[in-house]
């Protein structure tokens, strides 16, 4: 009989399985992204309605209500957080499925104790991961939101204490394969693991938050694999390793994007020192533009080139960036965008806004392609952007961006700087950029310039 519940069971499993593969394959590419995300989607139903019918359900009351709860805070994110929360949406979902893991180990550890010699290898693992995973997500989210200091919180001995603090971590994790009943070190490790989460993304300045995120993304999928041996549930094992390894695989990827090393975005830019750039504004003058300005400029020009950035995201400006980009074609002037792969506050940022305002894929240009000619570029304009074209990183060895590739907007013959002020981006450091002769500041809420900039334009 039991073999009769769970065949259709596998059988769904398979297909939410192949759904997932099918979503990834998807999200590879924008122009196929919305059709991954539905096959995403799909599979993940199917993985829950197949969970929910396999036969093992205790009391419904507490399934409906965990159920309903959920659904309740995810409806709630998806419709009132904005895409400029994105990011710690992210976070925040990170935080919730590694905090799921870890309860489903306790569980899993005080429930079926007799099992403990078997299932403790990947209980051990599950709850370490999912432990660390909560609270880095939840330091990374406090750390976007600017509820605690963006830049990288450092004192002496960090390294010390953090890797001493790992090694005694694993060592109880080891300790615990062999002797499972010990309860008191099993939640002594899990309290240890939560420290870890803090303690490696405290000294990890704004400017890697990116890379923070796709980590936490792989150890939330490394915990949630472990999870599915633990509970022996392989839609979990199936799901958590394609998150696990897609997440890292995306790490290294921004981490080269950084010119960065997963040691050194997590240990390496500690203490890292900081350039006294703040007293650049008093010593060179900027160079103030004004719509008309701007107008004129852009109208002389046959090739420009826009760089987003946070602050586009802010001011929720990409649709005004499309009607600019629509006025300055109808000109016959040819518009590129040049995306910085960090660009933002989290992998692909960027990409979903522009997408979102249904600016051409074949428009956007990655960093390693719009670099070579950026001295061809008549007009760049820098929307919101800030520590991904500051020429710092290539020129000053003690900046905390330094080796990290920047889009070269300095060597455009003309560079529009549209920001608020004159405040320092995420990084927390100064852009010497602003202070060269073929910059000109455009200030103001991006929209909201933009918006007057178009206007200006259709008044021919």
């Amino acid at each position: 009989m039991e073999f009769a519940i769970n065949y259709p069971l596998e059988i769904i499993y398979v297909v939410a399985s192949v759904l997932f593969i099918l979503g990834l394959k998807g999200l590879s590419h924008p122009e196929t992204a919305r059709r991954g995300m539905h096959f995403a989607e799909i599979g993940m139903f199917l993985a829950v309605v197949g969970t929910l019918l396999n036969g093992k359900i205790v009391t419904w009351e507490w399934i409906i209500t965990g159920i309903v709860i959920g659904s309740a805070i995810g409806t709630a994110m998806s419709v009132w957080m904005p895409m400029t929360a994105m990011p710690q949406r992210t976070a925040i979902s990170h935080a919730f499925g590694a905090l799921a893991a870890v309860l489903v180990g306790i569980n899993e550890y005080v429930v079926h104790t007799e099992q403990a010699y078997t299932i403790m290898p990947a209980l051990g693992f599950e709850v370490l991961f999912g432990a660390l995973t909560v609270t880095g997500s939840l330091m990374a989210f406090g750390k976007l939101q600017e509820l605690i200091p963006s830049v990288p919180i450092t004192y002496k001995g960090q390294n010390v204490v953090n890797i001493t603090l790992f090694f005694v971590t694993v060592g109880m994790f080891v300790y615990l394969i062999f002797f499972p009943y010990d309860a008191t070190i099993f939640y002594v490790m899990i309290t240890l693991s939560f420290l870890i989460g803090i303690f490696i993304v405290m000294p990890i300045g704004g400017a890697d938050m990116p890379v923070v995120l796709s980590l936490m993304n792989s150890y939330a999928g490394l915990a949630a694999a472990a999870t599915g041996f633990a509970i022996d549930n392989k839609m979990l094992i199936i799901a958590g390793s394609l998150d696990g390894s897609s997440g890292f695989i995306l790490s290294i990827i921004m981490s080269k994007a950084m010119n960065r090393s997963f040691t050194n975005v997590l240990f390496g830019a500690v203490g890292s020192p900081q350039v006294d750039t703040s007293k650049l504004a008093e010593q060179r003058p900027i160079n103030r533009f004004t719509i008309e300005d701007t107008k004129f400029v852009l109208e002389q020009a046959e090739r420009v080139v826009i760089v987003p950035g946070y602050g586009m995201a802010v001011a929720q400006a990409q649709y005004a960036v499309r009607e600019l980009c629509d006025e300055l074609e109808k000109r016959n002037i040819k518009v590129e965008f040049a995306i910085h792969p960090v660009a933002g506050r989290m992998p692909g940022h960027m990409n979903v806004l522009l997408a979102e305002a249904n600016i051409s894929y074949d428009q956007l240009l990655e960093m390693e392609v719009i670099n070579p000619t950026m001295d061809t570029v008549d007009v760049c304009i820098v929307i919101g952007a800030n520590d991904v074209v500051n020429p710092a990183a290539r020129t000053q060895k003690g900046s905390p961006i330094y080796g990290m590739p920047i889009i070269n907007v300095d060597r455009a013959k003309t560079v529009i700087v549209m920001k608020r002020s004159m405040a320092t981006g995420f990084a927390g450091i100064e852009n010497p950029l602003f202070y060269e002769p073929n910059t000109k500041m455009l200030f103001g809420d991006a929209k909201n310039v933009l918006q007057e900039l178009v206007a200006e334009f259709k008044k021919g």
